[in-house]
């Protein structure tokens, strides 16, 4: 890819909540990326039915991982982000197939926060994520040689609201949830869709809030043009 060829990153998302959130933040962040989007909105509806990943959800990330990766054939595909946060071991055997950079929804997100401190709240509107994200950023603290005291936060009824158009109701939910923090070194919003909220809880807590959107657009574009130079 030439300097002045804009790069091609696929999204695949699980959530329509997730779609606006990103392409927000390339808008904002990197409006010379090429953006291709993949929603399979019956992913988030059959983890929840199934209560765990199996094989077969595995297999599903992979066929849409190597979708994704062909690009369009005079047009590469660079990178691919998945924006659905309760799939982190599908997305890393999509990492393993893959010889393009596959990235996690919250792993730039978990990088920025453990750069501040070990105090971490992660907040959530999906509680299957919860676990999932937990494991997640304790074993990126591990790798790291650091040690991380995670707060986890479920926004109870606020991916409810956001579904049914009350954005209002969704963002106030959070807002409730967040209420009761104790002291942080950083507030992780552990879901692209939970974006919209940061600029509310921002004036009521005393750290940092992080958004996965915005991390993971700067972390993309840091590394593809990285590998440029």
């Amino acid at each position: 890819m030439s300097e002045t060829t804009p790069p091609r990153i696929a999204l695949i998302h699980a959530l329509e909540e997730s779609v606006l959130p990103i392409r927000d933040a390339f808008v904002r962040l990197w409006p010379q990326a090429l953006r291709a989007d993949l929603l399979d909105a019956s992913l988030s509806a059959d983890l929840a039915a199934a209560g765990a990943l199996d094989d077969a959800m595995t297999q599903r990330f992979i066929t849409l991982g190597r979708y994704a990766a062909r690009g369009t054939g005079t047009d590469d595909t660079r990178a691919v982000l998945f924006t659905c946060s309760a799939f982190g071991p599908a997305i890393d055997a999509v990492k393993a197939d893959l010889s393009i950079p596959v990235m996690r929804p919250n792993e730039a997100a978990f990088d920025a926060a453990l750069d501040i401190g070990s105090r971490i709240a992660l907040v959530v509107t999906f509680g299957p994520s919860l676990p999932a994200l937990s494991c997640e950023l304790e074993q990126m603290a591990a790798r790291r040689g650091q040690t991380v005291e995670i707060t986890p936060v479920l926004a109870d009824g606020a991916l409810a609201a956001l579904k049914a158009g009350d954005g209002a109701g969704h963002d106030a939910a959070v807002r409730a949830a967040c209420k009761a923090l104790g002291p942080q070194d950083a507030v992780v919003l552990g879901q692209f869709s939970l974006a919209r909220a940061e600029k509310q809880l921002t004036p009521m807590l005393d750290c940092p809030v992080i958004t996965t959107p915005d991390s993971a657009v700067r972390a993309l574009r840091q590394m593809l043009e990285a590998g440029q130079s």
